[in-house]
């Protein structure tokens, strides 16, 4: 009997891990089926050029999977029952599937956080997913000249979305509202950089302007301030799937599942968890932040565990740790800033036309290894060892 591998989720985490387990392990000892709503790729990091009006390379999964052995369900997951193995998701028609699982793939990410801010979720647009960049980019392209733009959230997505808007659109009045610092986080030269491009592209910065709330025509800051705003885009973090919250799971109050240096679940063995719906933690015992340079390394260590488990082999050890902050400042400009492997900010850094070049490489690179799973791993597929019954004295005991 096949061991059935559910992944749920395509983002680079899950894509990733399905193609990784596809090359580990003889199609003929697993059913491995990949569930995810959407028939494409979405290549996330690059939401911000999709909503000025970039056309980005279609990427369908039956392409990328084809010859696999991987099985490609378009579904909507909507329940996990770890008790029972299965997991619950519904198609483009509306009918209902149980999809029965042995091990368990968790990827189903993350979206925007309003974080509780009146009005933000009603007025406010977001780019943490293509329906949310397309209507945003539909927006964009309806404001007449001189209208105001402001972005919420000075982090990596907010600083790359408004320098973006600002170069595609320079038309526009747009300003950047940041809870902190401009790239406070960022050695001195990559401050000194970043606020060289955002002068250029004319961005007024509102620094230390925690937003409270937002309208249609407008936002207000905690000091009582009022910025215009005919569109306000919303980049202060991101929110995991509410699924976890209704199972067994061990998670952390914000709804991410807990797992071992491994990426399996504290609490039940058979299911692992990657990317954004996952609290691993790297260097220092710090949590990975929310991240692709988080998720891919994650679901590398995940679908070699599982693979390693599966056919009584040694569990690799893939480093969880960071290297650089790479961000596009539009599309001429760019930021490279280097980071201790528990991501904080060290004096070198990479700027300008050169750091754009490597931002967009590794953008590329990231999609590549989506996109050729079977060329990744330059080594043959293990055959699936027997595996002993479990007994609920050792169900929660990591191997």
């Amino acid at each position: 009997m096949q061991h059935r591998i559910v992944v749920l989720g395509a983002g680079y985490a899950g894509a990733v891990a399905a193609g990784r387990l596809a090359r580990r392990l003889h199609r003929e000892d697993v059913a491995l089926t990949l569930v995810n709503a959407e028939p494409d790729f979405v290549e996330r990091v690059r939401m911000h050029q999709l909503a000025v009006g970039q056309e980005l390379r279609p990427r369908p999964f039956a392409e990328m999977f084809e010859g696999t052995g991987v099985a490609l369900k378009l579904a909507t997951v909507t329940a996990v029952d770890v008790a029972g193995k299965t997991v619950t998701a519904v198609d483009a028609d509306g009918t209902t599937e149980a999809i029965e699982y042995d091990t368990l793939v968790y990827a189903l990410g993350s979206d925007w956080n309003d974080q509780g801010v009146p009005g933000a979720a009603e007025h406010a647009h977001q780019i943490a997913s293509r329906p949310g960049a397309l209507r945003l980019r539909e927006r964009l392209a309806g404001l007449a000249a001189g209208q105001p733009v402001v972005v919420v959230g000075g982090g990596l997505t907010g600083l790359e979305a408004a320098t973006e808007i600002a170069e595609a659109r320079p038309d526009l009045r747009v300003a950047l509202a940041a809870r902190g610092g401009l790239g406070d986080w960022l050695s001195p030269k990559g401050r000194r950089h970043l606020r060289k491009v955002v002068d250029g592209l004319g961005i007024t910065v509102h620094e230390h302007a925690a937003v409270t709330a937002v309208t249609a025509d407008h936002v207000t800051t905690a000091e009582g301030a009022s910025i215009p705003a005919a569109v306000t885009l919303w980049t202060t973090g991101f929110a995991v799937h509410p699924i976890p919250l209704a199972t067994a799971l061990e998670i952390t109050d914000a709804g991410r599942i807990v797992v071992d240096r491994t990426m399996r679940s504290v609490s039940h063995p058979d299911v692992y968890a990657i990317g954004d719906a996952a609290l691993a933690t790297g260097p220092g015992d710090k949590p990975l932040r929310m991240s692709c340079a988080s998720g891919v390394p994650m679901a590398w260590q995940a679908a070699d565990a599982i693979a390693a488990r599966l056919t009584g082999g040694k569990i690799p050890n893939t480093p969880l740790r960071y290297f650089n902050q790479c961000i596009s400042l539009g599309r001429r400009e760019g930021l490279i800033q280097y980071v201790t492997a528990d991501d904080r900010a060290v004096r070198a850094t990479l700027t300008g036309r050169i750091a754009a070049v490597y931002k967009e490489l590794v953008c590329k690179g990231a999609a590549w290894g989506v996109a050729n799973p079977l060329l990744a791993i330059p080594t043959r597929p293990r055959r699936v060892t027997p595996q002993p019954t479990q007994t609920p004295a050792t169900a929660n005991t990591p191997a």
